[in-house]
């Protein structure tokens, strides 16, 4: 009987916990060249800075366009997460884990609607477009209280948002998938061969 293309292998657990540390060191770097970054672009014009956000939660959808298997955002987003607090930063636990477990379901719906037989560039832009959706509503609930979401500030933070959602987490993933893929690294993973079959 052969296994379900759906069912994970050590090798998907493996990449996933590596590609969730990679991400993970790239969460923990950004907790610190944020807070540097986002007081210019809020005196350009205040939530502004919700464009880099997309730094925050690109793993998810990079992580199922490699891994391909229910649960892989989820799964890197967590490893990420556990990593990036390990190593400390300016946050609590809550406000690292939490949304990271939102983040990871929710980067796996385009791909779950296919029944996860089609990993595309609009599936990836939806992916991170989702997620996008929920992290500005989290921030508007949460860093940012008493901003109504539809204030100027509230819209333009979360126009923002989507724009870092789709720009970041779905188009950038896209283009760092192919990236990895060219160099063989994931000739093991269907992700792998389906972009070295086309050379």
């Amino acid at each position: 009987m052969l296994a379900s293309p759906l069912r994970w292998r050590s090798t998907d657990i493996a990449v996933g916990a590596a590609l969730g540390v990679a991400c993970g060191v790239i969460f923990w770097g950004f907790d610190f060249v944020y807070p540097l970054l986002s007081p210019l672009l809020g005196a350009v014009l205040p939530g502004l800075s919700s464009l880099l956000h997309g730094f925050w939660y690109f793993s998810g959808p990079l992580a199922m366009l490699i891994i391909r298997k229910p649960g892989a955002g989820m799964y890197t987003n967590l490893v990420g997460a556990i990593l990036e607090i390990l190593f400390g930063n300016g946050y609590s636990v809550i406000s690292v884990f939490l949304p990271a477990l939102a983040e990871g379901l929710l980067a796996d719906i385009p791909f779950a609607i296919s029944k996860y037989r089609k990993f595309t560039l609009p599936r990836s832009v939806f992916s991170g477009f989702f997620i996008a959706v929920f992290y500005g509503i989290y921030v508007l609930l949460t860093r940012l209280q008493g901003v109504s979401l539809f204030s100027v500030r509230g819209i333009v933070s979360m126009i923002c948002e989507i724009i870092s959602g789709i720009l970041i987490a779905g188009v950038m993933s896209w283009f760092l998938y192919l990236a990895i893929a060219k160099t063989g690294a994931l000739d093991r993973f269907a992700s792998g061969r389906a972009v070295r079959s086309k050379k």
